[in-house]
């Protein structure tokens, strides 16, 4: 199959197998590349290395099978489609661009509309033999016409560029490095990020259990959909008004950095720090760890900070203490590289470095 380097070919599935009306086998999504080979769908395992393919994990029957758009009690996605086997077997495919999952959706129907008119009919005595000849040059047939099909399609596709020139696809900002993120949006604070607190200081400081109490997880996963999609992004919108969604999203925001805000780098020296016995030196020491933070880090964590000091300041009625915040966020904000060891210890010293930084705010971040 033939291969635009500007886009790339995954879509998003999720395989289910059917026994007696029920789903079984894992249903989360996968990214998958997918080709066609005469009568089947092949979906490939995405690779690091865009320009190899493995060999198929399976392959997809399509004669005898249907189509449609999923419903909501398949998926909560937009874009789904519901692919159906002769054999039972259940798949659901998924694009985020209403373009390409309809390109999908229409070389999918077209291959099967074709097998269904290609099926041979029932072989008379006598001429079995050349019912099967006829049958082996349908088939060829169909499979070099779908391959021309999707060569075609692939062929017309808009490189990747084009599309983000156009809105059509925005770079990630969940998931997205700290740094590549604030270099992209010319500033050392992510705009998501004081978008949050604003809104948060705006209208919620005095909120019982802010940070503590969890947002509802569909709606957080909406605002995230609109922040990847959408840049006019309005906080104040009927949708995000419970304020646990707002918190709830900046909190995913942190969870997601692939660096967090305090480096993996920086890990082990903090940890030393925290566990020095004399007050002036532990506070030296983190001092200068903080100011030799890189810039996007530093400032978010400096802009980040200066909020959480002032959701202390409500404790009385949103009853979040300094060690209250410290343990919502020091696992977050601070993490290290490998899982290993022993955690238990690594969350006390996290919540410690925490709550240090917010009791000495003003003496780490004299300009703050």
């Amino acid at each position: 199959m033939g291969r635009d380097r500007g886009v790339p070919q995954e879509i998003f599935a999720t395989p289910a197998s059917l026994e007696g009306g029920k789903p079984t086998g894992p249903r989360g999504p996968r990214p998958l590349r997918a080709g066609a080979t005469g009568a089947t769908l092949v979906p490939l395992l995405q690779q690091r290395h865009p320009s190899t393919l493995t060999t198929p994990e399976h392959t997809v029957e399509l004669r005898g099978a249907t189509l449609a758009w999923a419903g909501r009690d398949k998926s909560s996605k937009k874009h789904v489609l519901e692919l159906r086997t002769r054999e039972g077997s259940e798949f659901l495919i998924q694009h985020d661009s209403d373009g390409i999952i309809a390109a999908w959706h229409k070389a999918i129907a077209d291959s099967i509309g074709r097998l269904v008119s290609s099926a041979p009919c029932p072989a008379l005595p006598g001429v079995v033999g050349h019912a099967r000849t006829m049958g082996s040059t349908s088939s060829e047939s169909d499979s070099s016409r779908v391959r021309n099909k999707l060569r075609k399609f692939l062929q017309r596709r808009p490189t990747l560029q084009s599309l983000r020139e156009r809105g059509y696809i925005k770079d990630q900002v969940f998931g997205c490095s700290l740094q590549a993120l604030c270099e992209r949006e010319r500033g050392t604070v992510p705009r998501f990020v004081l978008q949050c607190i604003q809104t948060v200081e705006r209208r919620g400081l005095d909120i019982d259990g802010l940070y503590r109490v969890s947002g509802n997880l569909a709606t957080i996963q909406k605002l995230r959909y609109k922040v990847e999609h959408d840049e006019q992004l309005d906080l104040d919108d009927g949708r995000w008004e419970d304020i646990h969604v707002v918190t709830g999203a900046l909190k995913l925001f942190l969870r997601e950095l692939p660096e967090p805000l305090i480096p993996f780098s920086h890990f082990e020296q903090f940890i030393t720090a925290i566990k020095m016995q004399d007050p002036a030196r532990r506070g030296r020491c983190i001092r200068e760890l903080v100011s030799s933070l890189p810039p996007a880090h530093h400032d978010t964590m400096q802009v980040l900070f200066h909020h959480l000091c002032r959701v202390i300041e409500y404790k009385e009625e949103n009853r979040m203490s300094v060690q209250s915040i410290a343990i919502v966020f020091g696992p977050t904000l601070l993490r290290p590289a490998s899982e290993e060891g022993n955690m238990a210890m690594h969350m006390v010293f996290q919540n410690q470095v925490v709550e240090h930084i917010l009791n000495q705010y003003s003496y780490i971040f004299p300009d703050g």
